[in-house]
């Protein structure tokens, strides 16, 4: 009877320990700390997606405390009470804002800024400190939060994408390691060249690069010109045979021609049918004489 009793008082003290324990965390996270704290009212002016309670305060990055309880003055204003260290120097000119811890989408108040020589926060008597959010708040906040859930949802969609380039990232690394000899080799080569021992190999093929090129130069400018000379030819062929495209049925001078070479030729071609040319009666006068030296015979 006696053992049974003890181990009843083991178990009672045991489990008033336990909650203890837990009751000493949740007011150390919720009401106090080792530090004293102070209170302010933080309005909103628009939604607070992810806020809730519990979540941290932080001043410049560095967590200060806690957000107490969240409730609503009106339809269009959130209102949160903040839990901060008494040694937060917070100003009337200290900005409020939230944060979202990646892309989970949790929120924390932010404070930052203040002038050292701003006075801090005045409370009305009854009323806490408020600190109010900066008009447009809201809207940059539902910006940053729905380009937060584009991006989830983008790498969401992509995911096979995006282990398939993870996958060539580390067959290229496996293939750097495998070759990593004849890396080594090919950066000796390298500093090779650039050292004093091939300095003279690589001053003669720079020279032979520049001599390549003046040739190059040289016969392109001959290129060129040749080029220029069968682009001529070829338009005044083409302004012959525009003038008098009967020429390559019935004949005549060249296409290729020059004017002064083609007129000599056309003014034999145009004369009259009527006129004979003066060699033809030098030509027909032995044919005259045929005759008497018959009759002599």
């Amino acid at each position: 009877m006696e053992t049974r009793a003890n181990f009843v008082l083991i178990g009672f003290f045991t489990l008033a320990a336990i909650l203890g324990a837990f009751g000493f965390i949740y007011w150390f996270q919720h009401v106090g700390s080792i530090s004293d704290r102070v209170q302010y009212r933080a309005e909103f002016a628009g939604p607070v997606s992810g806020l809730r309670t519990g979540a941290a305060v932080t001043f410049n990055g560095i967590r200060v405390g806690e957000v107490s309880s969240i409730g609503l003055s009106d339809p269009q204003r959130v209102v949160a009470i903040l839990s901060v260290e008494r040694s937060t120097p917070v100003r009337q000119d200290t900005q409020l804002g939230l944060e979202f811890q990646g892309l989970t989408g949790i929120a924390s108040v932010s404070l930052h800024g203040g002038a050292l020589d701003s006075p801090p926060i005045e409370a009305k008597p009854g009323e806490l400190p408020v600190i109010r959010a900066a008009e447009g708040f809201s809207d940059i906040t539902e910006t940053a939060r729905a380009t937060l859930q584009r991006v989830d949802r983008v790498i969401a969609e992509n995911q096979e994408q995006l282990r398939n380039t993870m996958r060539s990232i580390e067959a290229f690394t496996a293939m750097l390691a495998r070759n990593s000899g004849r890396m080594d080799s090919i950066l000796a080569g390298v500093e090779q060249l650039a050292n004093k021992d091939g300095k003279g190999d690589l001053q003669e093929a720079t020279r032979s690069i520049k001599r390549l090129a003046d040739n190059l130069d040289k016969r392109s400018g001959g290129l060129i010109s040749e080029g220029r000379r069968t682009i001529g030819d070829i338009d005044r062929a083409v302004r012959n045979f525009d003038r008098n495209p009967t020429r390559l049925l019935f004949g005549g001078p060249s296409v290729f021609d020059t004017p002064a070479q083609q007129q000599p030729q056309t003014q034999q071609s145009q004369q009259p049918q009527g006129q004979q040319p003066q060699s033809q009666p030098q030509r027909q006068a032995p044919r005259a004489r045929k005759p008497r030296l018959q009759q002599a015979r």
